[in-house]
């Protein structure tokens, strides 16, 4: 009967040691890491309303549902969204050439013209000079050209020529940027551009007419009457005095 019982024991004894040889020590178990956060989700529309004012811009964005190909290409994609956006005084100082004139998908391709289908943040635009010229979301022949001038982004779409003013927005994967003019892509507008009016001259302003000099007091036709009345003066008064002394002299 004691034979079974010490098997047993030796059988725990054998089997908790293999256990322990097999088991991982705390030691070395490796902490997986926590997963990347998630890119905020920005609404374009809620942006685009509250800055600016854009509310022309934003317009057209929806009027062509553009407005949603920048936001699935924003929050849908790892490659993210550049966004050049005009103020209203720029459509406003727009007069030619007109976009009134412009079909549905001459429109549409005009406003995927300001964007570009990648993140950039400011630092990048230096780069994006050395790249141009640069594809927008419009795709094909509506190119971007790019030049960094003392540290500020200028853009030329051939009718346009603007700079980045400021930065509405700039955290990855969405960047809106505020620009001084409305883009005009040669693809639509044509290679016909008018020459850039020359500034107006300035008015000539014609010198200050010298003012008169005083008159010399010998010169003077003020002065004359005053000069020969004197001079009347003083000769009556040595002919009253030339005959008051004859008549002293007679008497």
């Amino acid at each position: 009967m004691e034979l079974p019982v010490v098997f047993m024991a030796l059988l725990v004894m054998c089997s908790s040691e293999a256990y322990a040889q097999s088991a991982p020590s705390p030691s070395s178990l490796t902490p997986t890491p926590a997963p990347a956060p998630a890119p905020e989700f920005v609404n374009l529309t809620d942006l685009l309303s509250v800055a600016g004012p854009f509310h022309t811009f934003l317009g057209y964005l929806e009027s062509t549902k553009v407005i949603e190909t920048f936001q699935d290409q924003a929050n849908t994609t790892e490659e993210g969204i550049t966004i050049f956006v005009p103020r209203d005084s720029a459509f406003k100082a727009l007069k030619n050439p007109s976009l009134s004139n412009l079909t549905a998908d001459q429109l549409k391709s005009m406003f995927l013209f300001h964007a570009l289908p990648h993140y950039y943040s400011l630092a990048d635009f230096k780069n994006l000079s050395d790249m141009s010229p640069v594809a927008t979301m419009a795709g094909g022949q509506f190119t971007l050209n790019f030049t960094d001038v003392s540290g500020t982004a200028h853009l030329t779409s051939g009718w346009s020529d603007t700079k980045v003013s400021s930065s509405v927005h700039s955290t990855d994967p969405v960047a809106v940027y505020q620009v001084d003019k409305v883009l005009l892509p040669e693809a639509i507008f044509g290679t016909d551009i008018p020459p850039t009016p020359a500034p107006a001259p300035s008015p000539d302003i014609a010198p200050a007419a010298d003012a008169p000099k005083a008159a010399d007091s010998d010169s003077s036709p003020g002065s004359s009457p005053d000069k020969s009345s004197s001079y009347r003066i003083m000769s009556w008064g040595q002919l009253v005095l030339a005959i008051s002394g004859g008549l002293v002299l007679f008497l």
